[in-house]
């Protein structure tokens, strides 16, 4: 039960009257007292009578609307909860977690390590996020640093250490719009033939949509010749300079279409290979690095044939468009690209299905025709003697 009570005075038990406590004269006059739904005690001191009165009725509201949070467990600080934090994310990729743990350490504790939980106020991450930008801060690093904080309070209020979180709702800067690049058929040979030894890797990356990381991790035995497929079931990605492998993104093994001229290639390109062995090895027989392969030959390839600035991962996006344009379906093209949904792929690659719609629009115009040989014009006839 929930009580009041007045630390200065006690009621004498005989005569009901308030009598002098041994505190007396020292502290806070009026302590809060009662138990949360585990059983818990919580209790909390005030000068004045009526502060204490109003906090009781918050907090039995809160009580009442199940967002009570034992103050406890909202003292603990944001820096204390992130080890918390990081720990659960045993799921995802090596990557992923060292990149969180760079924002962690650059641009979040600085700020909020010392901040208890239950005092992140919505205020002080607006003026947070206006300061990462102010000092120069890429509105995709801030939006990452953002999102960081954010989803670790959000993970604090399901552990019942937050009634909300006051971080939510925060104005982000938008990111800048980019033109993407697909390159044509034309292009991409050019492209390939100036990259020297990596000519059939970089085919192979304009014409299957393989992420960069899946092509290094390729081995021997994932390529199947005959049915003219690649199995997708391993990457490999670069943390702190150590190459790791694991599954493919989104966690999911696909099968990638193979067009038949590559084949050719790959049949002379395999033929001395063991099965473990990479496809597309490094001079050293390990997965080929991304910053090696565009040093020795992409990225001076890409300026001779009139494509600065071209990084290696725009291919995947090459491999789309050609994909669409020769006829592909949505569905088909979200297989080829591993993504988790045919949503996705419209979203990112929609605006290519142009082309597709025209096509519709006249095979609808040759279906009309066909049928006002066959029964249109008698139909006319009909309603006109009508």
């Amino acid at each position: 039960m929930a009580t009041i009570q007045d630390r200065w005075h006690r009621r004498n038990r005989q005569t009901g009257e308030l009598e002098r406590t041994a505190l007396y004269g020292t502290g806070k006059r009026y302590r809060v007292h009662f138990r949360d739904p585990s059983g818990r005690e919580v209790t909390k001191a005030f000068g004045r009578k009526v502060d204490a009165q109003r906090w009781l009725d918050e907090q039995t509201v809160a009580l009442v609307r199940g967002t009570f949070v034992h103050p406890e467990l909202s003292r603990q600080t944001v820096g204390q909860w992130a080890e918390t934090w990081f720990a659960g994310r045993s799921h995802l990729g090596p990557k992923t977690l060292a990149s969180y743990r760079s924002l962690l350490r650059a641009r979040v504790l600085p700020r909020w390590e010392h901040v208890p939980l239950g005092r992140v106020a919505h205020g002080d991450v607006v003026a947070w996020v206006a300061g990462m930008r102010a000092a120069g801060l890429s509105a995709s690093r801030t939006r990452q640093a953002y999102h960081l904080l954010t989803s670790m309070l959000d993970a604090a209020v399901k552990d019942g250490r937050l009634a909300r979180n006051a971080a939510a709702g925060v104005d982000l800067p938008r990111l800048p719009t980019t033109d993407r690049r697909y390159l044509t058929h034309g292009q991409l040979a050019d492209l390939a033939d100036h990259c020297g030894p990596h000519r059939l890797l970089v085919l192979v990356l304009g014409y299957t949509g393989l992420r960069w990381g899946e092509a290094a991790a390729l081995r021997v035995r994932r390529v199947d010749l005959l049915r003219g497929r690649i199995e997708v079931a391993e990457s490999v990605t670069e943390v702190e300079g150590h190459s790791v492998f694991g599954p493919p993104k989104s966690h999911a093994r696909r099968w990638v279409p193979v067009p038949r001229f590559l084949r050719d290639d790959l049949v002379d390109h395999l033929a001395s290979r063991a099965p473990e062995e990479f496809v597309f090895p490094s001079r050293t027989g390990g997965p080929l690095r991304v910053g090696n392969f565009r040093r020795d030959r992409f990225d001076r390839a890409a300026v001779t044939v009139g494509l600065a600035g071209l990084v290696p991962h725009e291919l995947r996006h090459t491999a789309a468009s050609l994909a669409i344009a020769s006829g592909a379906s949505i569905k088909g093209v979200q297989s080829m690209l591993g993504h988790a949904s045919a949503a996705m792929t419209l979203d990112r690659y929609g605006h290519l299905f142009g082309d597709e719609l025209d096509a519709v629009a006249e095979r609808m115009d040759a279906a009309r025709a066909d049928w006002m040989r066959t029964e249109g014009s008698s139909g006319s006839a009909r309603w006109s003697a009508d």
